[in-house]
């Protein structure tokens, strides 16, 4: 199967790389545009746009080769980000969430809460569709080794 610029694109899913990488760039994109909006403190703003940019790459290496090390990074990333923003969800230990000297999120407040489950949606989404990706790939890999000998 060859591309549109003329390389040689080796068997494999399409889709599902395509789907995994589109993904991975909205979470970075919201993770950017969170930076931006103000919401945060400055450190965290920092830090997401510092997560963005660890991102980007895997984004490209997924969608361009799936490759199987981009997915791990992007599996425990996002998995990583599930741990987080579930601690910030349960309060931390009662201490709530705070975004930007706002006050912390409680139970009579849910607009945190609805935003935080979003973003554990997102990345739980984005770890399984890693995850399968790289049970598919590695299916696949045995198959042809398999038909090869």
């Amino acid at each position: 199967m060859t591309t549109t610029a003329g390389r040689v694109r080796g068997s494999g899913p399409v889709l599902h790389p395509r789907i995994c990488a589109a993904l991975t760039a909205v979470s970075c994109l919201v993770h950017l545009w969170l930076a931006g909006a103000g919401h945060h403190q400055a450190w965290l703003g920092i830090l997401m746009i510092g997560l963005a940019a660890v991102c980007i790459p895997c984004t490209v290496h997924i969608w361009r080769h799936s490759k199987v090390g981009a997915l791990h990074q992007v599996t425990i990333s996002a998995l990583a980000m599930v741990g987080l923003h579930a601690v910030l969800l349960l309060g931390a230990g009662g201490s709530g969430h705070a975004h930007g000297g706002g006050p912390s999120s409680n139970v009579g407040d849910t607009s945190g809460a609805v935003g935080l489950l979003l973003v554990i949606g997102l990345e739980i989404t984005t770890a399984l569709l890693a995850a399968t990706l790289v049970a598919r790939l590695r299916r696949s890999r045995m198959t042809r080794v398999a038909v090869a000998s």
